[in-house]
């Protein structure tokens, strides 16, 4: 009796979870870009960088060739400016991140 209880209650669940595994690369910049980014730069398509001085994600690509970042951001980002933090990504993020930039193109 508690044994169909319980795999509805672990079906109910796998249906509820994000399916990360399934995201593209492109969600999963996206995703970083979000929750690592967007304080300071705008991300999409459209509209302007909360801290001016931080170049628009849809831009990066007027300046600098998208897969050249790649380096950059495994060996960590240092700016001229304070308010940029140096970061590192793993290579998976470095993957995601780029193609997420290569869409805004």
């Amino acid at each position: 009796m508690r044994r169909p209880a319980f795999c509805a209650l672990l079906m109910t669940l796998s249906l509820a979870a994000p399916t990360f595994a399934a995201s593209t690369p492109e969600q999963r910049g996206r995703v970083y870009a979000k929750t690592h980014c967007a304080r300071c730069h705008a991300i999409s398509r459209t509209g302007e960088s909360p801290f001016k001085p931080a170049p628009p994600f849809r831009t990066l690509h007027l300046h600098y060739p998208i897969e050249t970042l790649g380096e950059a951001l495994a060996e960590g980002i240092v700016t001229g400016h304070p308010a940029m933090p140096q970061f590192e990504l793993t290579p998976p993020e470095i993957n995601d991140l780029l193609s997420y930039l290569k869409s805004l193109e």
